[in-house]
């Protein structure tokens, strides 16, 4: 799995982004400076901080990205604007991918005998 977190220089919300990351996956997170329109559009940047899971945006609302060097503010489970997902919301994201289409993690799907 591959974390990146696509931000613009000096962003005050990249800290709070990477500490909770930290606090959830021992994962590898690696970041990248977007300073233009079209890197933002290129690599799906929807606001500054944008987390990628493979590439993936977890939170994002709709089908088109919205992609800017703007600052990106998310809602906690309270429906409070915060500068970074909470804890929980990056565990639920990380779960999430790392699961098949169907939703059942792979470690507990079953096989059945076909006659």
């Amino acid at each position: 799995m591959k974390l990146e977190v696509l931000h613009v220089p000096d962003c005050p919300n990249l800290p709070p982004m990477l500490e909770r990351l930290s606090e959830v996956t021992h994962l590898p997170i690696t970041t990248r400076i977007i300073d233009n329109e079209v890197d933002a559009e290129r690599f799906g940047m929807a606001g500054s901080p944008t987390l990628l899971i493979d590439g993936v945006d977890p939170f994002a609302t709709g089908g088109d990205c919205e992609c800017g060097v703007s600052c990106r503010l998310y809602r906690d489970e309270a429906g409070r604007i915060v500068p970074a997902p909470s804890t929980e919301q990056l565990c639920d994201a990380l779960t999430t991918a790392t699961q098949p289409a169907g939703g059942t993690p792979r470690s507990t799907e079953r096989l059945t005998d076909h006659p």
